[in-house]
């Protein structure tokens, strides 16, 4: 595809996992919906342009996953980690048509290694120190 459009994501989500997701999609940019008219026109043209557009409170905190990138999550384990902190079983997880239950444990193999972890619990601890979730 010769220029892919640009997307600029505006929203009220700013967790790490949403804008991960987000960026691992694609994303030119991420604004919250906070920003002002002048801030959002201008962002659109940068997009526009090419160029990465970032809300202040995001860019702060990528910084943190550029000194650690082998510790960052895929977003399907941002997703994992979101349904462990609603209590979801490894079964009710794999519920869904596109993952199985080994799938799960897989993925939660992998977490316990990046975040360094032994266990389901403190996969979501570490996710909520890091500011995951």
């Amino acid at each position: 595809m010769p220029n892919p459009p640009r997307a600029l994501i505006l929203t009220t989500y700013e967790t790490d996992a949403h804008i991960l997701r987000a960026v691992q999609a694609g994303a030119t940019g991420y604004l919250l919906k906070d920003a002002d008219p002048d801030t959002l026109r201008q962002a659109i043209r940068s997009a526009a342009a090419g160029e990465t557009v970032l809300a202040s409170p995001v860019a702060s905190r990528l910084p943190a996953h550029m000194q650690q990138p082998a510790a960052a999550l895929t977003a399907r384990e941002l997703e994992i980690v979101q349904r462990l902190d609603r209590g979801d079983t490894n079964r009710e997880i794999a519920g869904a048509p596109t993952i199985s239950k080994a799938t799960v444990k897989s993925h939660l193999v992998h977490m316990f290694s990046k975040l360094g972890v032994d266990s389901r619990t403190e996969v979501v601890a570490e996710a909520r120190r890091r500011g995951l979730l």
